[in-house]
């Protein structure tokens, strides 16, 4: 993390560390209620570049963003090499919400999200779930504790904790390629 681009980039590594396991998604009754009306289409790894630029805006409760265009470089690049994914939300043929983040292990490190429409991050984030259950992945690291992720069923667990969960991770963690993801 770092503030600017004239900063070094350093490692950190929160505690505790918020964690999702992809089994325990919540879903609220509105946002089933979304999921079963087929407002958005979800694809996966489709514009990759678009949903990074879109999580580096900065958002009106915020002061700047971490996501500079050397970290949107360095995303993108690992992007390429097929270690960084985006799913994104789609209505009526424009990106209205989306996530990206890094998978390595069987853990996904989610990185950052955006929404332009209601619900459209979170019905990204719902098939990011069922998609790494079909692969046994057990963690999504949140890192930080939001409000938003809590509602979904994130929880903090110990630094020692998610190491542990780390050295039990799966080598054969397989992403679709860029295409229409349902």
């Amino acid at each position: 993390m770092f503030d600017d681009d004239e900063q070094a980039v350093l490692w950190w590594s929160p505690d505790p560390r918020s964690v999702l396991a992809p089994r325990s998604l919540r879903r609220s009754r509105s946002l089933r209620r979304r999921l079963r009306s087929g407002d958005y289409q979800i694809k996966v790894n489709t514009s990759f570049e678009q949903v990074i630029a879109e999580c580096a805006k900065e958002r009106p409760a915020s002061r700047g963003t971490w996501i500079t265009p050397s970290m949107q470089s360095a995303y993108i690049k690992l992007h390429r090499l097929g270690v960084a994914h985006s799913v994104e939300s789609w209505y009526q043929g424009r990106l209205a919400g989306g996530l990206y983040g890094v998978a390595v292990s069987g853990v996904f490190s989610g990185e950052s999200l955006f929404t332009r429409r209601d619900d459209a991050s979170k019905c990204a984030l719902v098939y990011l779930c069922e998609h790494l259950q079909e692969f046994s992945c057990r963690l999504i690291d949140c890192q930080f504790r939001t409000e938003f992720l809590t509602s979904l069923g994130a929880v903090d667990i110990p630094r020692s904790r998610y190491l542990e969960l780390l050295q039990t991770g799966r080598e054969d963690f397989i992403w679709l390629e860029g295409g229409e993801a349902r």
